[in-house]
Order: C-alpha cells, then sequence, then structure tokens
C-alpha cells in the first residue's frame, strides 16, 4: 500500500523501514512529466570538472547550457580564478544545420591564444549529440597543435541522468592522469570527490598534513591541472563523493594499483573515522597516535559549541533529499549526534547498494524515497511532520511555502559543513532555522494539487486539501 498518492510508474520507488527489507526501485529513468529533480548528464559533467580552477572550460552548443557555471558548484580557490568563466561556441541555427565543427576548432585556438591554460575541457550539449559534431577528432587536432590536452567530455543531456555525467567527467580527468612524473616526500594520499565547496577543503586538509601525509591531488577541488596529471604518485585514494568519484577510483586501482578507501568529511563520527582510516592503511605506530591526539584535540574544542546547540533542536524531525546517497548517509549520522530524528531520506541518484546501506541506520517508520518530485515531497513531510528539510536549492522554495525549516547542503551553499569547525557551523545552521520565530507566523502555503490550486494552512492541517490527481 502506498505511503502517499503517486503517479502511476513510480510504485516501489517510496518505502517506509519496518519489519520487512526494503526492495526500492531505482536506477530507472526519470517519470516523464513528474519533475523530477534530476539534473542532465552534462550538469553532472561539470559540477565534478569545473572546480580545476586553472582550466579552461569550453560549452559546445546553445548560449543557455553554458549558464551552468562555476556559481552553480560554488567551489572556492585558492588562486587561479580562470574556471570562474564559462565559454561557450555559442551555436545558432545555421550551425546546426551545416555542424558546429569548424566553430568550435576556431573556438579553441582564439581562447588558447588568449588565455594559454594548462588544459581545455570541451563539453558536448544535446544539440552536438543530435547533429553528429565530431568531438573527438576536433579536440584531438586542437591537442597536438596548441601543444595543450584538450578533453572532450561526451555529455549530451539526454544520454542519462547526471551519474552519466560523473562517468565521462571521470573519463576526462582518466586522461589526464599520469602525464607528468612525481616522487612525494611524505606518505601520500589523493582526495577524491572532495570539491572544496564554500572553502571546505580549509577544514580538511591540514588535519592530513599534520599527520604526516603529502596530498597530491584533489578531485576536483581548489586542484591544478598539474596536480591532477602527477595523481597516479598517491598511494591511496579517499573517496568522499562516492557516487562521483568511485569509478575513477576503480580505473586508477586497475591502472596503477593504487587502492581506495570510502570515507565522509561530515560529520564529528564521519570526520574522525577519515583520519584513522588513512592513519591504519599505512600503519604507522606514530601516525596512528597523532590521529588519536588530533581528534581528542578537536572534539574538545567544538563539543562545548554543538552541545549548546543539541540542546536546542533535540527531538526535532528531519527529512533529508540529496544528490547522492554518501551525504544522506552522512547526514544521518549527524542528526544522530545532534539527537534529532531523521523521518525522511531520499536520493537523485542512489542504487540498491545505497539503500539497503541507508534503509540500516535508519529508524523504524522512516520513509525511503528515490527521484522524488515535489508533489511527492510534499504528502511526506506533512505526513511525517517534519520540522526541518536539508536538500539542494531546488528544494528550498517547496518547504518556504510549506512553512517548514530549510538548511542548504547542496554545491551552491556558501557555509562550510565538512570537519570539524564545518560541524559547528551546521549545527548553528540547524539551531537557527529550526528556531527562527518567522515559523510563528500565521502563514498561508498555495497548494497546486490537480488541475487547480487553493489555500492550507502549514504545519501538517490539510484537511481541505484536495486529494491529487494523477489520471
Amino acid at each position: 500500500m502506498s505511503i502517499v498518492n503517486i503517479f502511476e510508474g513510480r510504485e516501489g520507488h517510496i518505502a517506509q523501514k519496518g519489519d520487512q527489507s526494503i526492495p526500492l526501485a531505482c536506477n530507472s529513468d526519470s517519470l516523464a512529466g513528474a519533475v523530477s529533480q534530476r539534473a542532465c548528464v552534462y550538469s553532472g559533467a561539470r559540477v565534478v570538472l569545473n572546480p580545476i580552477t586553472d582550466a579552461l572550460h569550453l560549452v559546445h552548443g546553445p548560449i543557455g547550457c553554458a549558464s551552468y557555471t562555476w556559481d552553480i558548484r560554488g567551489s572556492t580557490s585558492s588562486g587561479p580564478d580562470l574556471y570562474r568563466n564559462s565559454f561557450s561556441t555559442d551555436m545558432k541555427e545555421l550551425d546546426v544545420i551545416f555542424g558546429g565543427e569548424k566553430k568550435l576548432a576556431a573556438s579553441l585556438r582564439e581562447l588558447a591564444e588568449k588565455y594559454h591554460p594548462p588544459a581545455i575541457f570541451v563539453y558536448s550539449t544535446c544539440i552536438v549529440g543530435i547533429i553528429g559534431d565530431d568531438l573527438t577528432s576536433i579536440c584531438k587536432k586542437a591537442s597536438e597543435e596548441l601543444c595543450i590536452p584538450v578533453l572532450p567530455v561526451k555529455s549530451e543531456g539526454f544520454r542519462g541522468s547526471k551519474n552519466e555525467g560523473y562517468k565521462a567527467a571521470c573519463n576526462a580527468l582518466a586522461e589526464l592522469i599520469g602525464m607528468q612524473d612525481y616522487r612525494p616526500k611524505r606518505p601520500s594520499i589523493n582526495l577524491l570527490g572532495e570539491y572544496n565547496v564554500a572553502g571546505d577543503l580549509s577544514f580538511v586538509k591540514p588535519f592530513f598534513e599534520e599527520m604526516g601525509l603529502e596530498v597530491v591531488a584533489t578531485f576536483t577541488g581548489d586542484s591544478r591541472v598539474k596536480e591532477i596529471e602527477r595523481a597516479q604518485c598517491a598511494k591511496l585514494n579517499l573517496v568522499q563523493c562516492s557516487g562521483s568519484m568511485t569509478y575513477l577510483a576503480k580505473k586508477m586501482e586497475e591502472k596503477y594499483g593504487i587502492p581506495y578507501r570510502r570515507i565522509s568529511f561530515f560529520g564529528l563520527h564521519d570526520m574522525s573515522a577519515a583520519l584513522r582510516t588513512a592513519a591504519e592503511f599505512f600503519g604507522s605506530a606514530a601516525m596512528k597516535e597523532k590521529a588519536e591526539e588530533i581528534i581528542r584535540r578537536e572534539m574538545n574544542r567544538v563539543s562545548p559549541e554543538i552541545e549548546a546547540y543539541r540542546s536546542r533542536v533535540a527531538g526535532k524531525k528531519a527529512a533529508i533529499y540529496m544528490g547522492g546517497a554518501a551525504k544522506a548517509v552522512s547526514l544521518v549520522k549527524a542528526f544522530q549526534e545532534l539527537e534529532m530524528e531523521v523521518v525522511i531520506i531520499g536520493t537523485q541518484t542512489g542504487n540498491r547498494e545505497d539503500y539497503e546501506k541507508i534503509a540500516y541506520i535508519i529508524k523504524e517508520g522512516t520513509i525511503i524515497i528515490d527521484d522524488a518530485n515535489p508533489l511527492e515531497l510534499k504528502e511526506l513531510l506533512i505526513e511525517q511532520h517534519a520540522d526541518l528539510l536539508v536538500a539542494g536549492v531546488k528544494e528550498r522554495f517547496l518547504a518556504y511555502k510549506m512553512g517548514i525549516a530549510f538548511c542548504d547542503f547542496n554545491h551552491d551553499r556558501t557555509i562550510s559543513f565538512e570537519g570539524y569547525s564545518g560541524m559547528v557551523n551546521f549545527a548553528r545552521e540547524v539551531s537557527i532555522t529550526i528556531n527562527s520565530p518567522v515559523w510563528q507566523l500565521p502563514v498561508k502555503r498555495e497548494c497546486c494539487v490537480g488541475s487547480g490550486s487553493q489555500l492550507a494552512s502549514i504545519r501538517g492541517v490539510n484537511d481541505d486539501i484536495e486529494e491529487p490527481c494523477h489520471s
């Protein structure tokens, strides 16, 4: 029996943890017309590659696709800022009719002459896949002519969800890796799936360096092309965003013999576990001791602040809706640290293994949802009496219209949430938004259901709401 009213074809994508296992449907195309919150292939490729700060990023397609740029990702840089520009071949009607290959080649020559980048990533968009421009051939010729890597990123939006974009980005990165030799001075690691959103890297990297480790490359937050080219010299890959970077970690293990470990830098428990994981891999007693020293010091430093915020949010109900499952799992643990109850958890791109892991750590009665649409989210938030929604910017306005507190945890946020200090920031953000006096106001929300719209009072009072029409 369905927990909420859903569209035909969405059966199996929503489940409630009980005594039975959860055979959640996933890894399927979004239902047409259901307004999925997923992004396209190009989006997935762009969010992975754009944080490489000194590279040039060229979108081969209409100008509209170039609007998805640095400010969507929000990754910061400690140096170069070429990545903050979004270049486009600006294809017009005649380019679609006669092909855009000559325009692309001319654009590459012009941009290389003006900006002298160490590498160029060229993204193919939907129209390029339709008309059949030979992106690979053009990039190969340009690379030979310009004497720099010019890397095609096969990211036509219609190829699937942004998971396919992650793979396209990782394939392009794999072409860069190994171009330079390097000998690390200390035990070395790469950080995969760390995008330096809101400067997160500065809350994490110093701990590994204090332990005696050298971070050869970060994929791809605040990274440089040269660092990516020598990443094969590291001894261990630590993978945070497993959805976007496990594919690359497996390729590097197969080609260069570099093992990988999945970790997370969000939350007190996971941050501590990440430090211990690195120390245990290298087997150094001194490194293990240093890791424990860092953990004790940082926990003692932040615990009083977190306890103060915990006292203000304990017992509140949280809903989680993330792009990837790794962040969703870390959020469950973080809310447990704040003594909050997770009543809804969902992802856009989770797979069966992800949902099995989620089901293991959540409590009885928690709703799990895959590839949600706004109608389902709205009904679940009411049904589960959620006090807070943690999601991305696309879900912000749904929460506000319903009078529910919201915390932006996506890649366009402006507050650092990683590491020990990041957890303090997160606890503060959650406390401020949940306890805001604005929720005491008699706000009305507009609910679009069926073919009309009407008003209903907030906070779970839905007596006058029509049942949605799904015919």
